[in-house]
């Protein structure tokens, strides 16, 4: 009998406890999202200064002192210039564990400059513009580091939350050097989130990316009257284009290359004695990427025998696929489905649906207000240095509606609606998801264990991280 009511007591004990953690739970995210609505115009306003200034990788010099001296006046200690990169970051508040990570980033595009309209109008002509939305991205990441500061401040509990300011996204690599110069080895988690046309949080990955370019040097003579003491380098960027695209009928099916020739010659009277040509190579697995990227190797140097030229080439940049962590993504997705999706007020509804016409778009504008239900691990299409951190640190990302629906990354129509409030909606969406995730995170030890758990068991116990792009140094002239 004793035994009995001991049990009861115990039972009753382990109740209250659970609602207490619930109830705590529910306030503290109410008080987030409420800090964060508070907060969209203050937010709203640093967003649009850096799509105004639209700078590129490595060139971010305004946008990333805006984010820094946000961040260094609610309280955050910034250690600026890291990994030999000036606009690179690392902002910190708090001290000991667990030690939550965000990312932003804030580079554009170059020739995507676009006014706020309905119809394609740059700004400046081939001007750069955020077709990537990054400017956004960098902002909403800012936000939610600051209000999970507030938290851990109000709270008294310990942690430290730090936003990672990395430059370059965008062809750079910036983050690879991040993660080669050791600045997340001592992080337990890393959340970050992306712009999209969608409100989800499924685990997803992506192609690992190896890129190049590949100079041809010749010699140079008059194409008419002397062309047999010529060597043309375009003749060498052509025939290792020929045989690439050849090359394209044994690789594995779901691997993707890209070429554009950025240098051909100046006259069509001389034999150019420098060609250039940029490739792109993809893969799901780096280590495939690696593989054809070698056989690329080799059909540039054929292609220099055969023209009678010489080749060299640089890595400009190589990342690894995302490494998804379900432990994370459900998490996530909860805290997601609390703050829900993008919400247009008439305006708004009006300027998107002249936006869908202009590419013929299937989705209603008020299909932005639902949030994806989680399903399995997503292969995604596309690319991001976000790889690289998801192989060493546990890492989970978000996607949030800034674009109308339907809309595609890299397009005048995504600069034009980043540019405006319902850019600026998306982007309190994901920061009020990262911000609950990160506190969520801080409370749940048992979490990040699994999560530390299945990154290892995902990668493998011998897995030692090793760049993809080598021991080069950050290419900070890329863009210029």
């Amino acid at each position: 009998m004793k035994d009995h009511k001991l049990f009861q007591y115990f039972f009753i004990v382990v109740l209250s406890i659970t609602f207490l953690t619930t109830a705590e739970a529910q306030k503290y995210k109410k008080e987030v999202i409420k800090n964060l609505d508070s907060q969209t115009e203050k937010y709203g306003k640093i967003a649009h200064q850096i799509w105004d200034w639209a700078e590129l990788g490595y060139l971010e010099e305004k946008s990333s002192a805006l984010l820094q001296k946000t961040l260094k006046d609610a309280g955050f200690t910034v250690q600026a210039g890291v990994a030999e990169i000036p606009t690179a970051f690392v902002a910190s508040y708090g001290s000991g564990s667990p030690v939550i990570g965000i990312l932003a980033e804030f580079d554009a595009l170059p020739g995507l400059s676009q006014a706020i309209v309905t119809h394609k109008e740059p700004v400046v002509a081939e001007g750069s513009g955020h077709g990537c939305g990054h400017h956004l991205l960098g902002t909403g990441g800012v936000a939610a580091a600051i209000e999970v500061k507030n938290w851990l401040e109000s709270s008294g509990k310990s942690g430290t939350i730090r936003l990672y300011g990395t430059p370059a996204e965008e062809g750079g690599a910036g983050k690879v050097y991040m993660v080669r110069a050791g600045l997340f080895d001592d992080t337990d988690v890393v959340i970050h989130w992306h712009p999209a046309d969608v409100n989800a949080a499924t685990p997803s990955t992506s192609l690992a990316n190896i890129s190049a370019k590949f100079k041809f040097h010749g010699v140079s003579s008059h194409a008419a009257l002397s062309p047999d003491r010529g060597r043309s380098a375009l003749d060498g960027v052509e025939a290792m284009n020929m045989m690439a695209n050849m090359m394209r009928e044994h690789i594995p099916d779901k691997a993707r290359m890209h070429y554009v020739i950025t240098k051909g010659g100046m006259a069509p009277n001389v034999v150019p004695d420098f060609a250039e040509v940029y490739y792109y190579v993809r893969h799901p697995n780096q280590d495939e990427a690696r593989a054809i990227f070698n056989r690329l190797v080799k059909i540039a140097e054929g292609a220099a025998m055969g023209t009678g030229t010489k080749m060299d080439f640089e890595i400009s940049h190589g990342i690894f696929n995302v490494l998804p962590n379900e432990a994370l993504a459900e998490i996530m997705h909860k805290n997601l489905e609390v703050v829900g999706g993008v919400h247009y007020n008439d305006k708004e509804t009006d300027f998107a649906k002249e936006i869908i016409k202009t590419y013929n778009g299937k989705r209603p504008p008020e299909s932005a207000a639902k949030v994806i239900p989680y399903g399995p691990v997503h292969q995604g299409m596309f690319s991001t240095d976000v790889g690289d951190i998801s192989w060493v640190v546990p890492t989970v990302g978000l996607s949030a509606a800034t674009w109308v629906p339907g809309t595609t990354a890299h397009s005048w129509q995504a600069v034009a609606v980043g540019g405006m409030s319902i850019g600026e909606k998306g982007m309190m969406v994901a920061a009020k998801t990262l911000a609950l995730t990160a506190i969520e995170l801080m409370n749940s030890p048992k979490v990040i264990t699994a999560a530390k758990q299945e990154l290892e068991k995902k990668r493998g116990q011998d897995f030692k991280y090793k760049a993809l792009l080598g021991d080069r140094k950050p290419p900070l002239g890329y863009r210029k």
